[in-house]
């Protein structure tokens, strides 16, 4: 199986795909050199034009990050390879809307592990497909950023956030 990605526009800079047939295997916020950040990542993969649904997904990062309240959850994503627990984050972390959030503290008692908060915030960090799993919409205790691994760190997330509408004052927790 042929592995493509596409390197495409969005309102907060060049964003990333890598697929395989019709199955995102991996994304990207925007960064500096993207091509040679895919290269890097998934080496056999080669730009290419997407089929309809990495295309629906990626007209849905666009829309989203323009400000529309998109739903991504629908996005079909490989997570082979991906820990057990950080795809069980991640499917939690799916389920947040646009202009809504949760703690990693949230996270940790959905997934029934209170007291994992920090390693929700490990899986988050590691998340392989921003912003369809939106780890941006996942905030430290009390409602506080947290980190962000993305480039840009902290003001990116920020930024998305008030794109979304869960930050203006302070952020509506879901």
């Amino acid at each position: 199986m042929t592995m493509g990605f596409t390197v495409f526009d969005t309102a907060i800079g060049a964003c990333g795909l890598a697929w395989r047939e019709d199955v995102v295997v991996g994304a990207s916020l925007p960064s500096a050199a993207l091509h040679a950040w895919f290269a890097r990542q998934y080496p056999e993969a080669v730009p290419g034009t997407p089929g309809p649904r990495v295309r629906e997904a990626i007209d849905g990062i666009v829309a989203l990050l323009s400000g529309e309240r998109v739903d991504l959850a629908s996005v079909p994503l490989d997570f082979s390879g991906v820990p057990s627990f950080n795809r069980r984050a991640y499917e939690v972390a799916r389920t947040i809307p646009p202009g809504k959030t949760l703690t990693y503290g949230d996270i940790a008692h959905r997934l029934g592990m209170p007291g994992s908060a920090q390693a929700v915030g490990q899986a988050m960090g590691h998340n392989p497909f921003p912003p369809i799993v939106p780890c941006h919409r996942v905030l430290a205790a009390g409602g506080k950023d947290g980190g962000f691994s993305a480039r840009g760190g902290v003001e990116t997330k920020r930024r998305m956030l008030v794109i979304e509408g869960a930050l203006a004052d302070e952020p509506t927790l879901f």
